[in-house]
């Protein structure tokens, strides 16, 4: 099965940048928020992880601070850029505990579930 990416556009209208290669990112590990009808967790909103994200991740459920080597995972460790789940970074802005994000990175379909204003609140200048 081959999966249809959609056009790589940020929440800005324009191309949508790397969010991040080392570690390498994305719903198609390609670095880049990109998404298409088979991401599900919509992985669409660059974030610069910080400790208090991974950790509110970890109790979550979902640790992304372990390195999982089976899965060529290094873990991630504050200052990281990972594709967060559009969900996610909601839930985490409404406990306080949303990080910084990129725009220029961030995919136009995290706007289908987060307001461009709290982006916008988050916003590496």
């Amino acid at each position: 099965m081959t999966l249809k990416m959609e056009a790589s556009v940020n929440v800005l209208g324009e191309a949508l940048n790397t969010c991040s290669t080392a570690p390498m990112t994305g719903f198609f590990r390609n670095g880049q928020c990109d998404t298409c009808a088979e991401d599900h967790g919509s992985h669409t909103v660059c974030a610069v992880m910080t400790e208090e994200f991974l950790a509110y991740s970890k109790y979550l459920g979902n640790d992304l601070s372990t390195p999982r080597p089976e899965y060529a995972f290094p873990g991630l460790k504050a200052g990281d850029r990972w594709c967060l789940c559009a969900a996610r970074f909601l839930q985490a802005h409404h406990e306080g505990v949303a990080p910084r994000i990129d725009l220029s990175a961030t995919h136009r379909r995290a706007l289908d579930v987060v307001p461009l204003e709290i982006l916008r609140e988050y916003a590496d200048a």
